[in-house]
């Protein structure tokens, strides 16, 4: 027996331990046992009967929680077991409220406590009502693109002319208000309501130099297009290949598997969280990472197989369901994993740390010679040609420096871009500079 998200073992009683029997109310319940090490061996304890007479009541009076408390004896050593159910109603202990992250029991607040305590209702946080938005703020294009999408799907709905009917049929009111997925699947200006509801885009050298970037608003539909142009207009490469007179272009990473992990960062997103989307490709991969909470019936450690789904925007999620975005429910992780196999390369890397999910996706760790090369020598050039744009006085020297190249490397590439026509010198060495010919 191991401590986990619902186990915990303490070697005495102390009234600061009603953190964790909060906690396991809060989550799935669990089980403490007083009286074991951190190892799980028991070492016992010597106020037994106190704490059987005591602590019902004393949990009970603090938390309004009903306990089980069984007392164990094992090699002449006692000890006790404080099985804790979970609670439908939220718990809290002195006003504060807790809840178990693997074997660790921590303070809610902020967004966080804000979507514990809508779930415990019955809520989500894209199924609250919001005010100051009305059907005037609604982007008709975008309700017109959905249509068309959804109409293979739902075809009652793609064929609804009426546009408050239309939102009511995909549960998007709440009384005579919108909801907030609303304002996020469908307004015009979506970061007016909820400002952090955008992405972000970068090229790094490393994870603290950043060499050139994008920001991505809009509604979500319009986001999922734009970062996925964005990406493949000037972040990712394609590589050329024919088949017969028909010319293929072939994205370093899979189009699916690119796509999808978009699609899931924006219905999984925790939006009441100040964290955006953020998307950095570096040169031998590419990290997305998305704030978000993850429901305990889905670790981290099931996205690379087929899993129950729990979205945690269900409202949203329901409406991309609908508009053919979602092909099945709690496969999308695992198909993002099967997409990079079939193009041999390596399995995407999932994580989940200080509230957010990253999805790494990793380029092949074999590739011929000659598109090594012809990869490097494009991509040396274009990082120089960003490099030049931000400051077009950087000396050759600097160019090295910051690129981990030798001088001899860099001159090279200088003079192919020249003979190429994409690059010239203005002025001398010293007081010149660099002009990038569009």
């Amino acid at each position: 027996m191991i401590e986990s998200q619902t186990t915990e073992f303490k070697r005495v009683w102390q009234d600061d331990y009603l953190k964790t029997i909060c906690a396991f109310a809060n989550t799935q319940g669990g089980s403490l046992y007083v009286g074991l090490d951190d190892q799980g061996r028991v070492i016992g304890i010597h106020n037994l009967n106190e704490l059987l007479e005591t602590l019902p009541n004393k949990i009970n009076n603090r938390l309004g929680v009903i306990i089980d408390i069984k007392a164990h004896r094992q090699q002449e050593l006692d000890y006790l077991e404080i099985k804790v159910p979970a609670t439908y109603a939220p718990v809290s202990l002195s006003g504060k409220f807790y809840q178990r992250s693997g074997s660790n029991t921590l303070e809610l607040n902020g967004g966080n406590l804000t979507n514990f305590l809508l779930k415990k209702y019955g809520k989500t946080w894209d199924d609250v009502a919001v005010d100051n938005f009305t059907l005037d703020d609604i982007n008709l294009d975008t309700i017109e693109a959905f249509k068309n999408w959804a109409r293979k799907r739902v075809p009652a709905i793609a064929n609804e002319r009426d546009l408050k009917t239309l939102l009511e049929r995909l549960n998007l009111y709440e009384g005579d208000k919108l909801k907030r997925a609303a304002v996020l699947l469908f307004a015009k200006n979506p970061q007016k309501h909820f400002i952090q509801a955008h992405a972000k885009i970068g090229r790094f050298l490393s994870p603290t130099e950043l060499i050139t970037s994008d920001i991505i608003e809009g509604n979500l539909f319009q986001q999922l297009e734009q970062v996925i142009d964005v990406l493949r207009a000037k972040y990712l490469k394609s590589y050329i290949s024919y088949d017969g007179l028909n010319r293929i272009e072939t994205l370093e990473y899979p189009y699916e598997a690119i796509r999808e992990a978009v699609i899931n960062a924006l219905i999984h997103r925790d939006y009441s969280d100040t964290t955006v989307l953020q998307i950095r490709v570096y040169d031998e991969r590419l990290v997305m990472s998305n704030g978000a909470t993850l429901s305990p019936e889905v670790p981290i450690e099931k996205f690379n197989q087929e899993h129950t789904s729990k979205p945690f925007n269900p409202v949203i999620a329901n409406v991309f369901y609908k508009a053919g975005f979602v092909e099945s429910w709690g496969k999308g992780t695992n198909n993002i994993v099967q997409e990079c196999l079939k193009m041999g390369l390596p399995e995407p890397r999932y994580e989940y740390s200080f509230h957010s999910v990253n999805v790494t996706f990793f380029k092949a760790e074999e590739t011929t010679q000659e598109t090594t090369q012809e990869t490097t020598q494009e991509t040396t050039q274009e990082k120089l040609l960003v490099l030049i744009k931000h400051n077009p006085k950087i000396t050759r020297k600097e160019m090295a420096q910051r690129l981990g190249k030798a001088d001899a490397t860099i001159k090279e590439h200088i003079e192919r871009l020249k003979k190429s026509g994409a690059l010239k010198r203005v002025g001398s060495t010293k007081s010149g500079y660099w002009k990038i010919v569009e």
